[in-house]
């Protein structure tokens, strides 16, 4: 089996955390909604840890932030979980 099909068996089930720093204005509004899971750095939004087990209030902080700079995918596929668009 090679690195990449180890990664993906070892990411099945678990979600990725991606932030636009380019576009994050740092309204602090997923700090509140995925409590935990997001934190500000250098005043731009930032996932504490990139690869998670699935969580709601994350696709919620998704679906809310106001710039939509955050993207939550399907860490196995890449398939978008949140925000829908």
């Amino acid at each position: 089996m090679s690195q990449e099909q180890d990664q993906v068996q070892g990411d099945a089930g678990k979600w990725r955390i991606e932030v636009d720093r380019l576009v994050c204005a740092g309204t602090g509004l997923c700090l509140g909604t995925a409590h935990g899971r997001m934190r500000l750095d250098g005043g731009r939004a930032r996932p504490v840890e990139d690869v998670i087990t699935p969580d709601d209030a994350v696709t919620d902080a998704a679906e809310t932030c106001p710039m939509e700079a955050i993207t939550v995918r399907d860490a196995a596929t890449g398939e978008v979980l949140a925000p829908l668009r």
